[in-house]
């Protein structure tokens, strides 16, 4: 079965996605990518207050006119503001939005009768065959190259494995940071790709000029995982604070984390702790530099403008 493109899907130039990043992503991010051709998506976390993310929606509309205008939702029970959070997106009329980390059954079912798409992250065959039978419109594959929470399987793995199981769109998430990249990923099969950590270092992030300038000088082979953000394994840079505080947790944090009366709240404290790490090392100068990126910064030679990293994507 033929399947169409997302830019096709959602009325834009290029079939490509800025990716949602925590912190990273802003409202002028997203007016730069949508206006170059592309889509664009944003957490919905990055806003604080319901009242911060309606305004944020209204900016970009206004500042805009393509249909490339995602959300991302954090859809588990960890999210308590994801009821509130998906009530304004379909109130507001977004054009999209891919969820992570949860059932989107919910999300799927006030968004189909507005004519919002939904998006899965996926990182394996079983839970893209789910999505699909709950209404999804495309799966994003993660896989094991992308940032953050990756996958385990190849893009070579795991976009000719999802087509062959799914009827939907495969969208591929990362690795990739050149137009030769998207070329390969495209021949295999994708219907687009979500491409995330080469818009870390753009100029119209307002994230520390530090944590853009790592994104420079470090390369794929310095990225490494940790669980210590969040107690699943995450992808940061391996800056000398990581060096020195290591990438996995210690052996009390361990042994905590198997207690099943206190796992649950031994992983909240982790994740609280760990964000915080995050959040402060982002936004200001410090030697606690856990820096959040993906193999894909390889191909970031310098802090440029959006819309230039988009032309050297695309041309």
């Amino acid at each position: 079965m033929s399947k169409i493109h997302i830019n096709k899907l959602l009325g834009v130039k290029h079939s490509i996605i800025m990716a949602p990043m925590f912190l990273v992503t802003n409202t002028k991010m997203m007016i730069e990518a949508m206006n170059s051709g592309i889509a664009a998506c944003i957490p919905a976390l990055n806003y604080r207050t319901d009242e911060q993310f309606r305004e944020a929606i209204k900016e970009i509309r206004s500042n805009t006119t393509s249909k490339g205008l995602g959300i991302n939702l954090i859809v588990n029970k960890s999210n308590i503001k994801v009821q509130q959070q998906l009530k304004t997106c379909v109130e507001l009329g977004v054009d999209f939005i891919i969820t992570s980390l949860g059932s989107p059954k919910e999300v799927i079912e006030q968004c189909k009768p507005k004519g919002i798409k939904v998006f899965c992250d996926v990182v394996e065959e079983k839970y893209a065959k789910k999505v699909e039978e709950l209404g999804a419109d495309a799966v994003i594959a993660v896989n094991c190259n992308a940032g953050g929470h990756a996958g385990k399987l190849t893009p070579e793995e795991i976009i000719p494995l999802l087509n062959k199981h799914c009827n939907i769109p495969v969208i591929s998430a990362g690795g990739i940071g050149t137009k030769d990249g998207i070329d390969t990923i495209m021949s295999l099969g994708a219907a687009g790709l979500s491409i995330g950590s080469p818009f870390i270092a753009c100029e119209e992030a307002h994230i520390s000029k530090e944590y853009k300038q790592a994104c420079v000088d470090y390369g794929k082979e310095d990225i490494v995982f940790t669980t210590k953000i969040s107690g699943t394994p995450c992808t940061v840079i391996n800056t000398p604070y990581v060096q020195k505080t290591g990438t996995t947790q210690n052996w009390l944090e361990k042994l905590m984390s198997k207690n099943k009366k206190i796992k649950k709240w031994v992983k909240m404290i982790t994740y609280f702790k760990g964000m915080k790490s995050v959040e402060n090392a982002a936004f200001s100068s410090t030697y606690k530099t856990v820096w959040c990126a993906g193999p894909s910064i390889e191909h970031t030679t310098e802090i440029l403008p959006i819309k230039e990293i988009i032309k050297r994507l695309t041309t």
